[in-house]
């Protein structure tokens, strides 16, 4: 199986509402991806397969030297075949290209071994307001 991946490539809008809602298990959005990335994004990673969207991750920045990661997501039956990891590599590649100095993460504890042993985040403390 060959997975390609392109930085800051089109994407049906569509699709990656599609993959979103399977990904993180909710109702299809109605997202204006497009807008979103455009407007907020330093860039974002597209994995295809046969070209089908199969994995996407956003890359946030604060215009300076932090960008963060945001919706990492693999289709279902792509999933552990290490797509992730590289999409998550790519966009730390990306944004070191973009003279970022710091690449963040948060997530929910199950994908802990993910960023943490997969990915080569490291731990750090760090707060949280729910708004």
């Amino acid at each position: 199986m060959t997975i390609t991946y392109e930085w800051r490539g089109d994407f049906d809008n569509a699709a990656l509402n599609a993959l979103h809602a399977e990904g993180f298990n909710h109702g299809a959005p109605e997202v204006d991806w497009p807008a979103r990335v455009h407007r907020h994004s330093l860039g974002w990673v597209c994995a295809r397969h046969d070209g089908d969207l199969v994995g996407f991750v956003n890359v946030a920045w604060d215009g300076g030297v932090h960008a963060f990661v945001l919706d990492t997501v693999v289709a279902t039956d792509y999933r552990r075949s290490g797509i992730g990891a590289e999409l998550v590599a790519e966009a730390a590649r990306q944004a070191r290209t973009a003279q970022c100095e710091w690449l963040h993460v948060d997530f929910e504890d199950d994908l802990r071994s993910f960023y943490f042993d997969a990915c080569g985040f490291r731990p750090t403390s760090a707060g949280l307001i729910a708004l």
